[in-house]
């Protein structure tokens, strides 16, 4: 599963998120501005919600091999040509398309790992470690050019590192039987699994319109701050390290324990990170990382643990109900923040924070239902 993993690594951790450490490159050095920065943010995160309901529109594109190698292609040529011009305009364009490549790289990996990988073991959750290697790459390589990287260049050196790893994952296979890698339902017959799953769902939003704040402006938020000059790549360092092991982790104690149970402890552990990392704003380099540590360690557990309570309690097709209120929470995240921006980023993240506690308190009459069933 290396080329699923890899895959991975490109669309989500290169194509998505390297803007997160080249962003207080493209502050210090352009003409963006930090509300400009949150309507970039939005339009990748609508590109990603608009190729996800393609998938879902046409199931097709998640067996398509030709749909990977264009998600690919496209993938580099975007991040590439974010490098091209200043115009904020052009930049949207281009991270909307990006935001579709990424769905559709998506949506074709993990259909492939749970078609090819046994649901008992761990590398469907090693796959999904792929989202945290990439935003280690995109950190480290922003790292290494230094303080006074050009933003450009950073730009540039992340779409050549997506082309070296797409080439591997232009290798996927394609096609399998319809029905794999669903997950059979074993919904509880009356009215509370289906009151349990709304819960959850309202969950679910909550914690896409808050990580998505947090995972934007995170390494903003401590170049903001004053930090040493390495402590913002650092930290997302430390996401992207928590995130490779993260779901294996929580794939484990969910099965020794409930997927509902452990979605409510990272929703907590979640909501304390980013409170910590508003907390930390002077500059506090031991509580910036440890506080990253604990919101990569969550942030791509509590996906696969949401899609695996959902298909438990409303069965295969709520994967795509959760899918698309998640990614309405990412579009929406950016652009509730953005009037608070101006102030700085303090505000932002803190409302990100009561927005994930807010999800962990929703899980609670998910958990009744649970308990009950």
């Amino acid at each position: 599963m290396a080329r699923a993993f890899l895959a991975l690594a490109v669309a989500m951790g290169l194509g998505r998120f390297a803007y997160t450490p080249i962003l207080p490159l493209m502050l210090g050095q352009t003409g963006l501005r930090p509300a400009s920065a949150a309507t970039l943010a939005t339009a990748n995160y609508l590109g990603y919600l608009a190729g996800a309901v393609a998938a879902i529109a046409v199931p097709g594109i998640a067996r398509s091999v030709l749909a990977l190698r264009m998600s690919l292609v496209a993938q580099v040529a975007t991040i590439a040509a974010m490098a091209a011009t200043e115009s904020v305009a052009a930049w949207a364009g281009l991270r909307f398309v990006a935001g579709v490549a990424s769905a559709g790289v998506f949506v074709f990996t993990t259909r492939v790992a749970h078609e090819q990988v046994r649901a008992d073991g761990d590398g469907v959750g090693w796959v999904f470690g792929g989202v945290g290697g990439g935003i280690v790459l995109s950190a480290v390589s922003v790292l290494a050019l230094g303080e006074d990287a050009d933003w450009r260049v950073a730009w540039l050196v992340a779409a050549a590192l997506a082309a070296v790893l797409g080439v591997t994952a232009w290798t996927l296979p394609g096609g399998g039987h319809s029905g794999a890698g669903e997950a059979s339902p074993r919904t509880v017959p009356g009215a509370r699994p289906r009151r349990g799953f709304g819960w959850l769902t309202v969950a679910y939003f909550c914690e896409g319109l808050g990580y998505i704040v947090s995972a934007t402006f995170l390494v903003a938020a401590v170049a903001a701050a004053g930090s040493a000059p390495w402590l913002g790549a650092a930290v997302w360092i430390a996401v992207g390290a928590a995130v490779v092991p993260s779901c294996v982790m929580w794939s484990r104690l969910s099965r020794r324990h409930s997927p509902a149970s452990m979605m409510t402890l990272a929703l907590v552990i979640q909501a304390v990170a980013v409170a910590v990392a508003v907390s930390a704003a002077t500059g506090a380099a031991a509580a910036q990382l440890i506080g990253a540590l604990c919101f990569g360690g969550t942030m791509i557990g509590i996906v696969m643990l949401a899609l695996g309570e959902g298909a438990r309690l409303a069965g295969p097709r709520a994967a795509a109900m959760l899918t698309s209120v998640y990614g309405l929470g990412q579009v929406l995240g950016p652009v509730v923040v953005a009037p608070l921006l101006g102030r700085g980023y303090g505000a932002a993240l803190a409302v990100a924070a009561a927005v994930l506690a807010a999800g962990a308190l929703c899980m609670v009459p998910v958990l009744r239902a649970e308990t009950t069933a």
